[in-house]
């Protein structure tokens, strides 16, 4: 009869591939704030988070659903939605840091996504993250020219919503 087991199992949320722990130990030995930006299948999610010995803190955080308070009509899952969610995020985390590392997790670092438009509106509300300008979107991505001329416009209107209430 077997004393020992033969194999021995990693952490349950390493092996479901949800945390890449090397990663997040770099980014906790940083000391600074993260920004961690999460797309699902219906919508964008925005949080600054702050590290504590008994656990996370949420510092700010957004969801692209409350966009509809501010008048978008348009998907919850665009870029210009994900841009006008850390817009939001940046506004509300800028009252109480002022910097920030980008955490995006197990996505793929790709140049130009929704991820990274997401860390662009966080970096227009004020917020000092160190990111490359190549990774970030053009402007008219941004903004939903490649959507339609609607999108630009409701984009440039829930834009100015969301300044003029500061968050």
């Amino acid at each position: 009869m077997a004393e020992k087991a033969t194999t021995k199992l990693g952490f349950a949320r390493r092996r479901k591939k949800k945390t890449n722990y090397a990663k997040r130990l770099a980014m906790v030995k940083s000391g600074k704030p993260r920004l961690a930006v999460r797309k699902t299948n219906t919508s964008v999610n925005v949080q600054v988070i702050t590290y504590s010995k008994t656990g996370d803190t949420t510092v700010a955080s957004a969801v692209s659903k409350e966009l509809a308070k501010y008048g978008w009509k348009n998907s919850q899952k665009n870029m210009p939605a994900a841009y006008l969610t850390g817009l939001i995020c940046g506004l509300r985390a800028t009252k109480k840091i002022n910097e920030a590392i980008t955490d995006i997790g197990l996505h793929s670092p790709i140049h130009g996504s929704r991820v990274f438009a997401a860390v662009k509106g966080a970096i227009d509300a004020g917020l000092k993250i160190n990111v490359d300008e190549i990774a970030l979107p053009k402007e008219d991505r941004l903004k939903g020219k490649h959507i339609s001329e609607e999108t630009v416009k409701n984009f440039e209107e829930t834009k100015e919503k969301i300044l003029k209430k500061g968050e």
